[in-house]
């Protein structure tokens, strides 16, 4: 490519438009200090998978279609249960199983649980169907509920529901409360 070669009209006009130039003394640049974001907590990553007993409940006998079902963790009083089949603590959350392979059960399952357990909630209701499919009268999804609902961290107590709530098809679970939402405020007078 040639090099082009410039009038003095056009160098005077190019100079009058850039102004005045000084030469750089430093070809690096300081950051300012103020101007950098702020950090921010990266969010964690929760194993879900964690929250189950690594030694799984094997003395549980299997259940029926009509079979009612029910739980109570050590160190729970049995009156809450009583409380729990009444209604007492009222529903935060209902999920739906039935319907739902194993695998995808229990994964909807265990979300279900830990964002329950992260939102607050104490008492949810899930219903996973009495298995009229299922083969000899053993409800798949109703066994392994039963099971899953024993081995999980974070239940304290579970028992079938009423009838116009589902009945032997579906069970309410009283969650634990996180620390956050057990806190009591001491009111000064």
């Amino acid at each position: 490519m040639a090099k082009k070669t410039l009038t003095t009209e056009d160098q005077d006009l190019f100079r009058q438009t850039i102004g005045k130039v000084r030469a750089i003394n430093s070809d690096k640049i300081l950051l300012n200090k103020e101007n950098k974001p702020k950090p921010y907590p990266k969010p964690l990553t929760v194993d879900i998978d964690s929250h189950l007993d690594e030694n799984p409940v094997t003395d549980i006998s299997k259940v029926g279609l009509e079979d009612a079902i029910s739980f109570i963790a050590p160190g729970i009083q049995h009156n809450v249960l009583k409380k729990l089949r009444r209604g007492f603590f009222g529903l935060d959350a209902e999920i739906d199983l039935h319907g739902l392979t194993s695998s995808a059960a229990k994964a909807q399952l265990l979300h279900f649980l830990n964002a329950g357990v992260t939102s607050g909630f104490r008492c949810v209701h899930i219903v996973h169907g009495k298995g009229y499919r299922s083969s000899d009268n053993h409800p798949v999804l109703k066994n392994n509920l039963n099971l899953w609902l024993r081995q999980h961290k974070d239940v304290q107590a579970f028992c079938s529901a009423s009838t116009k709530d589902g009945g032997t098809g579906a069970v309410f679970v009283l969650l634990r409360l996180t620390e956050k939402y057990s806190r009591h405020e001491e009111i000064e007078y």
